[in-house]
C-alpha cells in the first residue's frame, strides 16, 4: 500500500480486501481514530446489550452442533484459518499499526503468532488427552475425560489487538467451543478483519454451524452483558487490573470461569556477571519497543552498583538516539502512544517520579503528525529508591533505574509489586540465575534469563500471578481452560466394592 495514500483509503482498502462488509464500520456511532495521525478512519455501528443475548443465543445453538464434531475435524478449521492469515498476513499487520501504531515489523510480528497458535492448536486437536488411573477396586478402570465447555468470551485490549484472540479462539475451537469476542473500542477494525478471516475459512471447511464466531463492537455496557450472560461459560479477559477487579467477581458470582490477562509491572535486573552490551539491546527493546505498551514492557530495572557507572550512561545514549516517528511512512523504532489519556498519564507520572528525586532523560513529546497525536521519547528515570510512581505500571515508555548491592535485596525488590506477569535477569552466573528462577526467586509467570521481558512464544503458557490475575493463555496446557473434566469410573466385574473399604449390605 502506498505510504502517500491518505490514512483513511489506506485503511478502506485494507478492509475491503480481508472482505469486511463497509456497513460495519461507516454511519456509526462509535468513531475510531488511527494513534499514528490522530484522524478518524471508520464510525461503527454498535452493539447493544439486547444484540449481545441474541449473539449469545446463537453461539450456544452453535455449541449444541459443534462440541459433537470430532476433535482433529475442528482442528481442521483452525488450519485453514492459518492458511487464509498467511494469505491476509501484510493487510492484517497494516491495519494492526494502522490502528494500534505498531511499527510494520511489530505489527507484521503479531500476525505471525496467530499463525503460530493456529499451527499449535491443529496438532492439539489430537492430543486432548486424559489419564488413566489406578483405583482401588478390583475389576474397574477409571479414567479422566475432557470435554468441550461452553461458549467461550473474549474481551481484548488495544495494545496486542488481535493475537491474544487467536489465542483464546483457535483453542477454544478446537476444544468444541463457540466464540463471542468484544475487541477494544481502540481497536475495532482489525478484529472485524479477523472475522472476515476466519468467515473465509468457515466457508472453506463447509459444514460449521452459524454462530460459530462473533464479534461485538461497542463500549463497557456490551462487555458487561457479555460478562454476565450466564451462557457464557468462560470469560477471558485481557486489560488492566482494574478491568479485571471488575470482571473477575461478576463471572465468579454466577459461577463461572475467567481467565484474567491484567496488568504487569515488569522488571529486569543487571548482575555484575552480564554480557552488558547484551542487556543494553534486550532493555532497550523490552522498555521502549510498542511504546511502552506492551503487558510485558520492562518498567523498571536493578542494576549492580559495580557496573551501573559503565551501564547505565550507555543505556541514556540509546534513549536519546532511538528513532521516534510514523510507523507507516518511517523505519522508526517508537511509534505514537495510543491517544492523549496515554501521554497524559506519562506526563503525571514523570512528575511524580521528578517529584520524588528521579533524575529524567527524555519524555519529551515529538511532534511528528501535528497535534491530533501524541508521540512521545522514552523517558529513563534514574531513581533513588523504588517509591512513588515505581510501585504502579504506567502504560507508557518509562523505565525507572535504581542501584543494588545485593541480590536477594533486589529480588525482594522486584517482587514487591502488584503486578507478576514477566521479569528477567541478565547474569552469566548460574547460582545468580538458579537462585532467580528458584521458588524464592522471581514470582511472576514469567522469568527469562538473558532476554528481556518481552517476546514470549506460544509453546509456552502465557500469563501471570498476584494483580496480573492468574490466567494463562496460548500453549503449554492451557487448553485445560477451555473444557471440562470428568472422572469415570467403570466396573467390568461381576462384584460391587466400595472406594475406602466401605460395606454396605443391605441382602
Amino acid at each position: 500500500m502506498s505510504a502517500d495514500l491518505p490514512i483513511e483509503t489506506d485503511t478502506r482498502a485494507l478492509l475491503d480486501r480481508m472482505g469486511v462488509d463497509p456497513a460495519l464500520y461507516t454511519g456509526g456511532n462509535m468513531v475510531s481514530f488511527s494513534p499514528v495521525t490522530g484522524t478518524q478512519i471508520a464510525s461503527l455501528p454498535e452493539d447493544t446489550p439486547l444484540t449481545t443475548g441474541a449473539a449469545m443465543g446463537r453461539a450456544a445453538q452453535a455449541f449444541a452442533a459443534w462440541r459433537m464434531v470430532p476433535a482433529p475435524r475442528r482442528g481442521e478449521l483452525v488450519r485453514l484459518m492459518g492458511e487464509e492469515l498467511r494469505a491476509a498476513k501484510d493487510d492484517l499487520g497494516r491495519l494492526v499499526s494502522i490502528e494500534a501504531g505498531k511499527s510494520p515489523s511489530e505489527g507484521a510480528g503479531e500476525v505471525q503468532e496467530m499463525i503460530d497458535i493456529c499451527d499449535f492448536a491443529v496438532g492439539l486437536s489430537r492430543q486432548l488427552y486424559g489419564l488413566t488411573i489406578a483405583t482401588e477396586r478390583p475389576g474397574h478402570r477409571m479414567m479422566e475425560t475432557w470435554h468441550p465447555l461452553g461458549v467461550v468470551g473474549i474481551i481484548t485490549a488495544f495494545n496486542f489487538p488481535v493475537a491474544p484472540w487467536a489465542w483464546n479462539s483457535t483453542l477454544a475451537l478446537v476444544c468444541g467451543d463457540p466464540v463471542v469476542w468484544k475487541p477494544s473500542e481502540k481497536t475495532p477494525l482489525t478484529a472485524l478483519a479477523c472475522n472476515a478471516i476466519l468467515a473465509r475459512a468457515i466457508a472453506r471447511f463447509g459444514d460449521a454451524p452459524e454462530g460459530l464466531s462473533q464479534v461485538l463492537i461497542g463500549g463497557p455496557e456490551v462487555g458487561a452483558a457479555l460478562v454476565d450472560d450466564p451462557r457464557a461459560a468462560l470469560i477471558s479477559a485481557t486489560g488492566s487490573t482494574a478491568m479485571g477487579r471488575i470482571v473477575g467477581p461478576r463471572v465468579a458470582a454466577r459461577f463461572g470461569r475467567s481467565i484474567l490477562e491484567l496488568g504487569g509491572n515488569n522488571a529486569g535486573i543487571v548482575c555484575p556477571s552480564a554480557d552488558l552490551d547484551m542487556a543494553l539491546r534486550a532493555v532497550a527493546f523490552g522498555a521502549m519497543g510498542t511504546a511502552g505498551q506492551r503487558c510485558t514492557t520492562m518498567r523498571r530495572l536493578f542494576v549492580h552498583d559495580d557496573i551501573y557507572d559503565a551501564f547505565v550512561p550507555g543505556l541514556v545514549k540509546a534513549y536519546g538516539s532511538v528513532s521516534v516517528g510514523n510507523p507507516l511512512t518511517t523505519n522508526a523504532l517508537v511509534g505514537p502512544l495510543v491517544d492523549e489519556s496515554a501521554w497524559s498519564g506519562m506526563q503525571s507520572a514523570l512528575a511524580e517520579a521528578r517529584a520524588a528525586g528521579g533524575t529524567i532523560h527524555g519524555g519529551e513529546r515529538v511532534d511528528v503528525t501535528g497535534p491530533q497525536s501524541f508521540y512521545a521519547r522514552p523517558a529513563l528515570v534514574e531513581m533513588p529508591a523504588q517509591t512513588g510512581p515505581v510501585f504502579r505500571e504506567t502504560f507508557a515508555p518509562i523505565l525507572y533505574v535504581m542501584r543494588y548491592s545485593d541480590l536477594d535485596d533486589a529480588i525482594a525488590q522486584h517482587n514487591d509489586v502488584g503486578g507478576g506477569l514477566s521479569s528477567s535477569i541478565f547474569t552469566r552466573d548460574l547460582q545468580d540465575m538458579e537462585t532467580f528462577l528458584s521458588a524464592s526467586g522471581s514470582d511472576c509467570g514469567i522469568a527469562n534469563v538473558n532476554i528481556g521481558t518481552s517476546g514470549a512464544e506460544i509453546g509456552g503458557a502465557f500469563g501471570g500471578e498476584k494483580e496480573t490475575g492468574g490466567g494463562r493463555e496460548s500453549g503449554s496446557d492451557a487448553w485445560k481452560s477451555y473444557m471440562r473434566r470428568a472422572t469415570n469410573t467403570i466396573n467390568y466385574s461381576k462384584d460391587l466394592p466400595l472406594a475406602q473399604g466401605v460395606t454396605f449390605d443391605i441382602s
